[in-house]
């Protein structure tokens, strides 16, 4: 195989995910390394964090970002347990992720009105069957089925209930119609590469309302607490994090934000993934023996791209360790509890020139696996 070029970044895990092109651990600053979050330094930095993603995203006035423990999981939990229970609620899932906010939302918070709308991977449930008069929750993405919803047209505006959104393998990937989500939930390790452990929620105005109109029945513990005495916990959003976040990742995550502002801003970095989906598109449709997970194409992720082989699943296996052992490509192998398959990250930190890299090598590999 000397005859074909290896990607120059073999980096194509769904989590932690590649870091930014470029990327320097020396270029970050260190000026508040060792110092408290409580500081005034620290507070500046943690809300500059909070103002830019505001910024880049172009979040409607009055939406509020915070940053809170326990990555994009401790994000949906905090939203899960803080406002669920006032309403009925149509919960959506056809991933492994998904199914686990049916788990809290039927067997852990035990709520009665609850509608659990499923879905094979691959496959997305009835969108317009939705109800919005309840609340609403799904992931935007799914980051182990390689299948998202199309657009944000089948929500209501004039909904009721409140939409939670876990779009952590969305939010810099793809175009969110943010006036029509009130919650929604993100982690810095995916799309921009961030480092892991701290989740970023962003709350609409009818989010905050439900905060302090409506006090659920059961305890929760200081990490999910958002209000105190009724009132929304402003601090939360503006640098006073809950508990104490790493300072080294908060500059590791500015330096990413700063980066999307190099190339332009959002459109630039869904236009990047984009143009890695393009390229797999025309590697399918070349190739006979791979395919989608997400046959519909307007159903296709364009961050966490899973596929289908036409082989067995040691096979698949013995594709993923080859490709692995000559540096080709890391972590690529399906998620556990999906279909078995390899998935390839293609997140904007990802260079579309490496997935065009490793497209032919999956071909030898494939080959190599099959002839044996």
């Amino acid at each position: 195989m000397q005859d074909l070029a290896k990607p120059q970044n073999p980096n194509f895990s769904s989590g932690p995910c590649s870091k930014r092109p470029g990327y320097e651990l020396s270029a970050l600053r260190t000026d508040i390394l060792g110092r408290s979050h409580r500081s005034a330094l620290g507070k500046t930095v943690l809300e500059e964090a909070c103002t830019k993603t505001a910024e880049i995203l172009g979040l409607p006035e009055g939406y509020r970002v915070g940053i809170v423990p326990a990555s994009d999981t401790g994000a949906v939990e905090m939203a899960l347990w803080s406002m669920l229970g006032q309403r009925g609620v149509d919960v959506m899932a056809w991933e492994s992720f998904g199914s686990g906010w049916v788990t809290d939302i039927v067997k852990q918070l035990k709520l009665d009105d609850v509608r659990v709308m499923e879905a094979d991977y691959g496959e997305l449930p009835d969108l317009n069957a939705v109800d919005f008069n309840k609340d609403v929750v799904f992931t935007w993405n799914g980051t182990t089925s390689g299948a998202k919803v199309p657009n944000g047209d089948w929500i209501a505006d004039d909904r009721q209930g409140l939409t939670i959104c876990d779009a952590t393998s969305a939010v810099f990937a793809m175009d969110l119609p943010w006036e029509k989500l009130d919650v929604v939930t993100y982690s810095w390790q995916k799309v921009l590469g961030g480092e892991g452990a701290h989740g970023m929620l962003i709350l609409s105005p009818r989010a905050v309302e439900r905060l302090e109109s409506y006090t659920p029945p059961w305890p929760l513990p200081k990490i999910f607490r958002l209000t105190k005495g009724g009132k929304l916990i402003e601090g939360v959003f503006k640098g006073a994090t809950i508990n104490t976040p790493s300072m080294l990742c908060v500059v590791d995550y500015l330096d990413a934000l700063s980066w999307v502002e190099s190339l332009g801003g959002v459109s630039a970095t869904i236009a990047r993934s984009n143009e890695s989906l393009a390229l797999i598109e025309k590697f399918v449709a070349e190739n006979d023996w791979i395919d989608f997970l997400a046959k519909n194409p307007a159903e296709r992720s364009n961050s966490s791209v899973c596929l289908t082989l036409d082989t067995t699943p040691e096979n698949v296996k013995a594709m993923v360790k080859l490709l692995d052992q000559e540096g080709v490509a890391y972590d690529i192998g399906a998620y556990r509890d999906a279909p078995p398959g390899i998935r390839i990250w293609c997140g904007a930190t990802v260079e579309p020139s490496d997935v065009a890299k490793l497209l032919p090598w999956m071909a030898w590999a494939y080959e190599q696996v099959t002839a044996a």
